[in-house]
Protein backbone atom coordinates (compact mmCIF):
# COMPACT_ATOMS: atom_id res chain seq x y z
CA UNK A 1 0.00 0.00 0.00
CA UNK A 2 1.15 3.95 -0.72
CA UNK A 3 1.83 5.91 1.92
CA UNK A 4 0.14 8.70 0.51
CA UNK A 5 -2.72 10.23 1.41
CA UNK A 6 -5.94 10.81 -0.49
CA UNK A 7 -4.88 14.38 -0.91
CA UNK A 8 -2.05 13.79 -2.06
CA UNK A 9 -3.57 11.14 -4.70
CA UNK A 10 -6.01 13.38 -5.76
CA UNK A 11 -2.91 16.08 -6.43
CA UNK A 12 -2.12 13.12 -8.87
CA UNK A 13 -5.37 12.19 -10.63
CA UNK A 14 -5.65 15.91 -11.65
CA UNK A 15 -2.33 16.16 -12.70
CA UNK A 16 -3.08 13.00 -14.75
CA UNK A 17 -6.66 13.96 -15.90
CA UNK A 18 -5.77 17.67 -17.02
CA UNK A 19 -2.19 19.16 -18.22
CA UNK A 20 0.04 20.88 -15.50
CA UNK A 21 -1.04 25.06 -15.51
CA UNK A 22 -4.34 24.55 -16.16
CA UNK A 23 -5.81 27.34 -14.51
CA UNK A 24 -9.64 25.91 -14.13
CA UNK A 25 -8.07 23.14 -12.45
CA UNK A 26 -5.96 25.03 -10.30
CA UNK A 27 -8.79 27.21 -9.10
CA UNK A 28 -11.25 24.23 -8.53
CA UNK A 29 -8.26 23.16 -6.54
CA UNK A 30 -7.76 26.35 -4.24
CA UNK A 31 -11.58 26.44 -3.77
CA UNK A 32 -12.99 22.91 -2.59
CA UNK A 33 -9.54 20.86 -2.07
CA UNK A 34 -7.94 18.37 -4.10
CA UNK A 35 -10.24 15.57 -3.16
CA UNK A 36 -13.60 17.41 -3.69
CA UNK A 37 -11.77 18.79 -7.39
CA UNK A 38 -11.51 15.57 -8.72
CA UNK A 39 -15.03 14.56 -7.65
CA UNK A 40 -16.31 17.49 -9.27
CA UNK A 41 -14.39 16.56 -12.73
CA UNK A 42 -14.85 12.79 -12.21
CA UNK A 43 -18.59 13.64 -12.16
CA UNK A 44 -18.81 15.46 -16.15
CA UNK A 45 -19.39 19.03 -13.55
CA UNK A 46 -16.41 20.66 -14.94
CA UNK A 47 -17.17 24.58 -15.76
CA UNK A 48 -15.69 24.55 -18.96
CA UNK A 49 -16.80 22.83 -21.75
CA UNK A 50 -12.96 22.36 -23.08
CA UNK A 51 -11.84 20.78 -19.51
CA UNK A 52 -15.19 18.25 -19.61
CA UNK A 53 -13.83 16.80 -22.98
CA UNK A 54 -10.02 16.76 -21.37
CA UNK A 55 -10.97 14.82 -18.24
CA UNK A 56 -14.09 12.60 -20.49
CA UNK A 57 -11.52 11.82 -23.00
CA UNK A 58 -8.55 10.60 -20.02
CA UNK A 59 -11.23 8.46 -18.39
CA UNK A 60 -11.96 6.09 -21.15
CA UNK A 61 -8.37 5.17 -20.70
CA UNK A 62 -8.65 4.41 -17.20
CA UNK A 63 -9.42 5.10 -13.58
CA UNK A 64 -7.75 8.20 -12.35
CA UNK A 65 -8.00 6.90 -8.54
CA UNK A 66 -6.34 4.09 -9.57
CA UNK A 67 -3.90 5.44 -12.07
CA UNK A 68 -2.64 7.78 -9.46
CA UNK A 69 -2.23 5.19 -6.97
CA UNK A 70 -0.67 2.79 -9.46
CA UNK A 71 1.59 5.97 -10.05
CA UNK A 72 2.23 6.28 -6.35
CA UNK A 73 3.50 2.87 -5.95
CA UNK A 74 5.73 2.80 -9.01
CA UNK A 75 7.61 5.89 -7.69
CA UNK A 76 7.91 4.35 -4.14
CA UNK A 77 9.89 1.62 -5.78
CA UNK A 78 12.05 4.21 -8.06
CA UNK A 79 13.03 6.27 -4.87
CA UNK A 80 10.65 8.54 -6.31
CA UNK A 81 8.81 10.87 -3.67
CA UNK A 82 5.82 13.02 -4.17
CA UNK A 83 6.21 16.88 -2.89
CA UNK A 84 2.91 18.83 -2.69
CA UNK A 85 2.02 22.53 -1.02
CA UNK A 86 2.19 22.26 2.59
CA UNK A 87 5.32 19.80 2.71
CA UNK A 88 8.23 21.54 4.26
CA UNK A 89 9.87 20.98 0.53
CA UNK A 90 7.37 22.80 -1.40
CA UNK A 91 9.31 25.58 -3.07
CA UNK A 92 7.06 28.72 -2.85
CA UNK A 93 8.49 30.88 -5.70
CA UNK A 94 6.18 28.40 -8.24
CA UNK A 95 3.01 29.75 -6.40
CA UNK A 96 3.85 32.92 -7.90
CA UNK A 97 2.87 31.55 -11.34
CA UNK A 98 -0.88 32.81 -10.28
CA UNK A 99 0.27 36.12 -11.54
CA UNK A 100 1.83 34.71 -14.83
CA UNK A 101 0.19 36.65 -17.87
CA UNK A 102 1.98 36.09 -21.03
CA UNK A 103 1.21 39.05 -23.56
CA UNK A 104 0.00 37.41 -26.88
CA UNK A 105 -0.93 34.47 -25.35
CA UNK A 106 -2.68 32.48 -28.30
CA UNK A 107 -1.23 29.28 -27.45
CA UNK A 108 -3.07 27.09 -24.99
CA UNK A 109 0.57 26.85 -23.20
CA UNK A 110 1.07 30.36 -22.63
CA UNK A 111 -2.14 31.01 -21.06
CA UNK A 112 -2.42 27.84 -19.27
CA UNK A 113 0.40 28.66 -16.70
CA UNK A 114 -0.92 28.11 -13.19
CA UNK A 115 1.28 26.59 -10.59
CA UNK A 116 1.34 22.69 -10.14
CA UNK A 117 -0.43 20.27 -7.86
CA UNK A 118 2.30 18.17 -7.23
CA UNK A 119 6.15 17.54 -8.38
CA UNK A 120 8.18 14.23 -8.40
CA UNK A 121 11.07 14.09 -7.49
CA UNK A 122 14.57 11.81 -7.26
CA UNK A 123 17.44 12.66 -5.57
CA UNK A 124 18.87 13.56 -2.02
CA UNK A 125 18.14 17.23 -1.53
CA UNK A 126 14.97 19.03 -0.65
CA UNK A 127 13.70 20.75 -3.49
CA UNK A 128 13.25 23.57 -1.84
CA UNK A 129 16.50 23.96 -0.21
CA UNK A 130 18.02 23.06 -3.84
CA UNK A 131 16.23 25.88 -5.27
CA UNK A 132 16.35 28.42 -3.00
CA UNK A 133 19.79 29.70 -4.45
CA UNK A 134 19.20 28.85 -7.91
CA UNK A 135 19.97 30.20 -11.56
CA UNK A 136 18.60 28.53 -14.76
CA UNK A 137 21.06 27.93 -17.27
CA UNK A 138 19.24 27.36 -20.97
CA UNK A 139 19.68 27.30 -24.32
CA UNK A 140 19.86 25.63 -27.92
CA UNK A 141 20.01 21.85 -28.06
CA UNK A 142 22.32 22.36 -31.43
CA UNK A 143 24.34 24.69 -29.92
CA UNK A 144 28.01 25.95 -30.99
CA UNK A 145 31.18 24.84 -29.35
CA UNK A 146 31.28 28.79 -28.07
CA UNK A 147 27.89 28.12 -26.25
CA UNK A 148 29.08 25.16 -24.79
CA UNK A 149 31.44 26.27 -23.37
CA UNK A 150 30.01 29.27 -22.08
CA UNK A 151 27.33 26.94 -20.51
CA UNK A 152 29.97 24.94 -19.32
CA UNK A 153 31.91 27.74 -17.28
CA UNK A 154 28.36 29.26 -15.96
CA UNK A 155 27.56 25.61 -14.36
CA UNK A 156 30.70 25.15 -12.93
CA UNK A 157 31.16 29.20 -11.60
CA UNK A 158 27.83 29.29 -9.92
CA UNK A 159 28.09 25.79 -8.61
CA UNK A 160 31.58 26.75 -7.19
CA UNK A 161 29.58 29.66 -5.34
CA UNK A 162 27.11 27.62 -3.64
CA UNK A 163 24.72 28.09 -6.20
CA UNK A 164 22.63 25.65 -7.78
CA UNK A 165 22.00 25.34 -11.56
CA UNK A 166 19.01 24.39 -13.01
CA UNK A 167 18.16 23.63 -16.53
CA UNK A 168 15.89 21.02 -18.82
CA UNK A 169 18.29 17.97 -19.12
CA UNK A 170 18.54 18.44 -23.12
CA UNK A 171 20.84 18.09 -25.19
CA UNK A 172 23.44 21.27 -25.96
CA UNK A 173 23.16 24.28 -23.78
CA UNK A 174 20.85 22.35 -20.84
CA UNK A 175 23.43 19.29 -20.73
CA UNK A 176 27.22 21.77 -20.87
CA UNK A 177 25.34 23.70 -17.94
CA UNK A 178 24.20 20.39 -15.81
CA UNK A 179 27.77 18.91 -16.18
CA UNK A 180 29.86 22.20 -15.81
CA UNK A 181 27.94 21.91 -12.21
CA UNK A 182 28.77 18.25 -11.50
CA UNK A 183 32.33 19.04 -12.54
CA UNK A 184 32.46 21.35 -9.69
CA UNK A 185 30.94 19.29 -6.65
CA UNK A 186 28.20 21.41 -7.06
CA UNK A 187 24.20 20.75 -7.18
CA UNK A 188 22.21 20.63 -10.11
CA UNK A 189 18.89 20.16 -11.04
CA UNK A 190 16.61 18.60 -14.05
CA UNK A 191 13.30 19.86 -14.93
CA UNK A 192 11.75 17.46 -16.67
CA UNK A 193 9.02 17.47 -19.46
CA UNK A 194 8.48 13.52 -18.58
CA UNK A 195 8.65 11.32 -16.18
CA UNK A 196 11.79 10.85 -13.68
CA UNK A 197 11.93 7.15 -14.48
CA UNK A 198 12.18 7.86 -18.27
CA UNK A 199 14.34 10.86 -19.00
CA UNK A 200 14.64 12.19 -22.34
CA UNK A 201 16.79 12.11 -24.13
CA UNK A 202 17.67 8.87 -23.79
CA UNK A 203 21.17 9.93 -25.08
CA UNK A 204 21.94 11.86 -21.53
CA UNK A 205 21.25 8.76 -19.03
CA UNK A 206 24.21 8.96 -17.89
CA UNK A 207 24.12 12.49 -17.05
CA UNK A 208 20.62 11.86 -15.35
CA UNK A 209 22.16 9.27 -13.17
CA UNK A 210 24.76 12.19 -11.84
CA UNK A 211 22.36 14.21 -10.96
CA UNK A 212 19.57 11.51 -9.39
CA UNK A 213 22.89 10.68 -7.05
CA UNK A 214 23.92 14.53 -5.91
CA UNK A 215 21.29 17.10 -7.24
CA UNK A 216 17.61 16.33 -8.21
CA UNK A 217 15.38 15.16 -11.28
CA UNK A 218 11.81 16.89 -10.85
CA UNK A 219 8.33 16.45 -12.98
CA UNK A 220 5.03 17.21 -12.65
CA UNK A 221 4.48 14.38 -14.92
CA UNK A 222 3.96 10.59 -13.29
CA UNK A 223 6.42 8.11 -13.63
CA UNK A 224 6.33 6.28 -17.14
CA UNK A 225 5.00 9.66 -18.46
CA UNK A 226 5.83 10.54 -22.08
CA UNK A 227 7.83 13.53 -22.94
CA UNK A 228 4.82 14.83 -25.41
CA UNK A 229 6.18 18.49 -27.31
CA UNK A 230 4.01 20.24 -25.64
CA UNK A 231 5.33 19.24 -22.42
CA UNK A 232 8.73 20.85 -22.68
CA UNK A 233 6.82 24.90 -23.11
CA UNK A 234 4.80 24.17 -19.95
CA UNK A 235 7.74 22.52 -18.33
CA UNK A 236 9.64 26.22 -18.81
CA UNK A 237 6.92 28.14 -16.72
CA UNK A 238 8.40 26.09 -14.00
CA UNK A 239 12.38 26.67 -14.29
CA UNK A 240 11.11 29.99 -14.75
CA UNK A 241 9.59 30.23 -11.62
CA UNK A 242 11.53 28.27 -9.52
CA UNK A 243 15.12 29.77 -9.77
CA UNK A 244 16.64 33.91 -8.83
CA UNK A 245 17.12 33.99 -12.35
CA UNK A 246 17.38 32.80 -15.79
CA UNK A 247 20.51 32.97 -18.69
CA UNK A 248 19.84 32.28 -21.77
CA UNK A 249 23.26 31.11 -23.55
CA UNK A 250 22.31 30.32 -27.66
CA UNK A 251 18.49 30.54 -29.21
CA UNK A 252 17.95 30.25 -32.54
CA UNK A 253 14.61 31.70 -33.59
CA UNK A 254 11.65 31.17 -31.71
CA UNK A 255 13.23 28.23 -29.44
CA UNK A 256 11.66 27.28 -26.65
CA UNK A 257 14.75 28.23 -24.47
CA UNK A 258 13.43 32.03 -25.41
CA UNK A 259 10.25 31.59 -23.74
CA UNK A 260 11.48 29.96 -20.65
CA UNK A 261 13.02 33.55 -20.82
CA UNK A 262 9.85 35.37 -21.55
CA UNK A 263 8.44 33.78 -18.73
CA UNK A 264 10.81 34.70 -16.17
CA UNK A 265 10.80 38.90 -17.35
CA UNK A 266 6.38 38.31 -16.86
CA UNK A 267 7.36 37.22 -13.36
CA UNK A 268 9.75 39.87 -12.55
CA UNK A 269 12.80 37.48 -12.38
CA UNK A 270 15.89 38.53 -13.35
CA UNK A 271 16.46 37.86 -17.67
CA UNK A 272 20.09 37.55 -18.11
CA UNK A 273 21.24 36.69 -22.19
CA UNK A 274 24.88 35.98 -23.57
CA UNK A 275 25.61 37.70 -26.74
CA UNK A 276 26.88 35.17 -29.86
CA UNK A 277 27.98 35.89 -33.11
CA UNK A 278 25.97 38.19 -35.39
CA UNK A 279 26.70 35.38 -37.88
CA UNK A 280 25.19 32.42 -35.89
CA UNK A 281 21.56 30.78 -36.12
CA UNK A 282 22.01 29.76 -32.64
CA UNK A 283 22.17 34.09 -31.75
CA UNK A 284 19.08 35.22 -33.53
CA UNK A 285 16.58 34.38 -30.86
CA UNK A 286 19.11 35.18 -28.00
CA UNK A 287 19.58 38.65 -29.71
CA UNK A 288 15.91 39.21 -30.38
CA UNK A 289 15.55 39.02 -26.75
CA UNK A 290 17.73 41.60 -26.15
CA UNK A 291 16.24 44.15 -28.79
CA UNK A 292 12.20 43.69 -27.88
CA UNK A 293 12.61 43.14 -24.04
CA UNK A 294 13.97 46.11 -22.15
CA UNK A 295 14.20 44.21 -18.82
CA UNK A 296 16.58 41.30 -20.07
CA UNK A 297 20.24 42.47 -19.14
CA UNK A 298 23.41 41.62 -21.40
CA UNK A 299 25.72 39.27 -19.24
CA UNK A 300 29.16 38.32 -20.19
CA UNK A 301 30.19 35.87 -17.96
CA UNK A 302 29.64 34.54 -14.05
CA UNK A 303 30.51 37.95 -12.55
CA UNK A 304 27.85 39.70 -14.89
CA UNK A 305 25.27 36.97 -13.16
CA UNK A 306 25.92 37.21 -9.76
CA UNK A 307 25.49 40.96 -10.19
CA UNK A 308 21.58 40.24 -11.49
CA UNK A 309 20.73 37.49 -8.85
CA UNK A 310 23.25 37.80 -6.05
CA UNK A 311 22.39 39.55 -3.16
CA UNK A 312 23.09 43.33 -2.62
CA UNK A 313 27.18 44.59 -2.80
CA UNK A 314 27.69 41.20 -5.40
CA UNK A 315 28.50 43.73 -7.90
CA UNK A 316 30.69 42.70 -11.25
CA UNK A 317 34.02 44.63 -11.84
CA UNK A 318 33.65 47.09 -14.10
CA UNK A 319 36.34 45.75 -17.33
CA UNK A 320 39.08 47.58 -18.14
CA UNK A 321 42.76 47.44 -19.86
CA UNK A 322 45.85 46.73 -18.08
CA UNK A 323 46.60 50.25 -15.85
CA UNK A 324 49.37 52.63 -17.39
CA UNK A 325 51.37 55.36 -15.86
CA UNK A 326 49.48 58.02 -17.94
CA UNK A 327 46.25 57.32 -16.25
CA UNK A 328 47.27 58.77 -13.18
CA UNK A 329 48.37 62.66 -14.59
CA UNK A 330 46.18 65.91 -15.93
CA UNK A 331 45.43 66.89 -19.04
CA UNK A 332 48.42 69.27 -18.96
CA UNK A 333 50.78 66.30 -18.48
CA UNK A 334 49.10 64.41 -21.10
CA UNK A 335 49.08 67.00 -23.53
CA UNK A 336 52.90 67.29 -23.15
CA UNK A 337 53.47 63.17 -23.21
CA UNK A 338 52.04 63.37 -26.63
CA UNK A 339 53.96 66.89 -27.62
CA UNK A 340 57.56 64.59 -26.92
CA UNK A 341 58.87 63.52 -30.03
CA UNK A 342 59.03 59.62 -30.23
CA UNK A 343 63.07 59.89 -30.91
CA UNK A 344 65.36 62.28 -29.54
CA UNK A 345 65.37 65.03 -27.19
CA UNK A 346 63.00 68.14 -27.33
CA UNK A 347 63.93 71.85 -25.19
CA UNK A 348 61.28 73.27 -23.01
CA UNK A 349 60.26 76.11 -25.24
CA UNK A 350 60.07 73.86 -28.63
CA UNK A 351 57.67 71.31 -25.82
CA UNK A 352 55.72 74.33 -24.79
CA UNK A 353 55.06 75.50 -28.32
CA UNK A 354 53.70 72.30 -29.55
CA UNK A 355 51.75 71.13 -26.41
CA UNK A 356 50.11 74.86 -26.30
CA UNK A 357 51.41 75.62 -22.72
CA UNK A 358 52.74 77.84 -21.13
CA UNK A 359 56.59 77.66 -20.51
CA UNK A 360 56.13 77.67 -16.60
CA UNK A 361 53.40 75.03 -17.15
CA UNK A 362 55.87 72.89 -18.58
CA UNK A 363 58.50 73.22 -16.16
CA UNK A 364 56.32 72.41 -12.95
CA UNK A 365 54.79 69.11 -15.01
CA UNK A 366 58.03 67.44 -16.16
CA UNK A 367 59.08 67.32 -12.48
CA UNK A 368 56.23 64.83 -12.11
CA UNK A 369 56.52 63.21 -15.68
CA UNK A 370 60.42 62.47 -14.52
CA UNK A 371 59.17 60.82 -11.24
CA UNK A 372 56.84 58.70 -12.98
CA UNK A 373 59.75 57.70 -15.49
CA UNK A 374 57.72 58.83 -18.11
CA UNK A 375 60.50 61.52 -19.30
CA UNK A 376 63.95 61.51 -19.09
CA UNK A 377 66.25 64.65 -18.98
CA UNK A 378 69.06 64.80 -20.92
CA UNK A 379 72.21 67.63 -21.66
CA UNK A 380 70.37 68.73 -24.37
CA UNK A 381 66.75 68.81 -22.97
CA UNK A 382 63.83 65.98 -22.67
CA UNK A 383 63.33 62.53 -23.87
CA UNK A 384 60.83 60.00 -23.83
CA UNK A 385 61.60 56.40 -21.87
CA UNK A 386 60.53 53.78 -23.86
CA UNK A 387 58.19 51.44 -22.43
CA UNK A 388 59.30 48.29 -21.36
CA UNK A 389 59.01 45.35 -23.70
CA UNK A 390 57.21 42.58 -22.01
CA UNK A 391 58.68 39.36 -21.00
Amino acid sequence: MSRYDETTLARVALTWLAEPGTRSVYALVAELGPVAALELLLDGAAPHEDLRDSVAARSRAGDARAIAAEALERGERLGARVVVPGDDEWPGTVEELRKLRLSDARRRVDRETDPPLCFWVRGPWPLAEALDRSVAVVGARAATPYGLHVARELGYGLADRDWTVVSGGAFGIDAAAHRGALSAGGRTVAVLACGVDRPYPAGNTALFDRIADSGLLVSEWPPAAEPLRPRFLIRNRVIAAGTKGTVLVEAAARSGATQTTRRALALNRPAMVVPGPVTSAMSVGAHEILREEPGARLVTGLAHVLEEVGRIGELAPVPRGPDRPTDVIDDDARAIVEAMPRRGTIGVDDLAARAGLAVRTVLRKMSLLEELALVVRRDDGYALVPPRRAG
